[in-house]
């Protein structure tokens, strides 16, 4: 089977969605990144819409190169939205590209169907107000969030300050049940290595953006849809790897 190519916009100061993502996609695609404008000064609020409207003129970042999927790897400006909305944007640049698009949360999104959940704990990084744009977001969606669980990096509620150990930390002292399905949203978040220490002697299953991306990007890259089990996570991160054709 021949490399599939897979458009990423990516946020300017994100450390983690372009290598989680390069090892959820694996072995099955190429991954090729455009970031999006970059605006210090502004608010976070001007800033977040900002990559909002940025996203029709970025995806002609590709000019001629052929893709076969692509992704919008930034979550929180997507809160600034209804679900509705933006699922109607991605079907519109779809339409108008003739390329597959989708947000990470419209992949989120399409990701928990495909799984069938109904009831997450929502894992949010964000900035107290944003936290609760997201919870509204997905109840708005038609999930029952049954929990959110505010995290903190240590230098402030930025998702590109956290460290794996942190995120840890944090989930472990909200006390959750076991059988629990954690939604951790942020594409910024290093999540990969939270897994298997999260899901370790419990029935947890674990979604986070990049993994649902990666799975929504690959289904539409290949024409199926891969495997993405509801299987805890605690499992090795090469067999969920080679679920999804990739590697760990």
């Amino acid at each position: 089977m021949s490399r599939r190519r897979v458009g990423v916009l990516v946020a300017p100061a994100n450390p983690s969605a372009e290598p989680e993502l390069t090892r959820l996609l694996g072995s099955r695609a190429d991954m090729h990144v455009a970031r999006l404008p970059a605006r210090p000064g502004p608010s976070l609020l001007d800033r977040l819409e900002s990559y909002n409207a940025a996203v029709p003129a970025m995806i002609g970042a590709f000019d001629g190169l052929r893709l076969d999927a692509m992704v919008m790897a930034c979550s929180e400006p997507r809160y600034l939205l209804a679900p509705e909305e933006d699922r109607e944007q991605c079907a519109e640049l779809t339409a108008a590209t003739g390329v597959p698009f989708a947000t990470a949360t419209q992949a989120t999104r399409e990701a928990l169907e495909h799984v069938m959940v109904s009831d997450i704990v929502l894992v949010s990084p964000y900035q107290p107000w944003v936290t609760d744009l997201a919870e509204r977001f997905w109840k708005t969606a038609g999930l029952n969030v049954t929990q959110v669980v505010q995290v903190r990096a240590p230098d402030g509620y930025s998702p590109y300050g956290h460290t794996p150990d942190s995120l840890i930390t944090q989930v472990e002292v909200a006390e959750l049940p076991g059988d629990a399905v954690l939604l951790f949203t942020g594409t910024g978040l290093p999540t990969l290595p939270v897994l298997r220490p999260l899901t370790s002697g419990n029935d947890r299953t674990l979604l986070t953006s990049n993994l649902c991306m990666a799975w929504w990007a690959l289904s539409k890259a290949v024409g199926r849809h891969v495997t993405l089990s509801r299987v805890p996570y605690r499992r090795h991160m090469a067999a969920a790897a080679a679920r999804m054709g990739g590697r760990p």
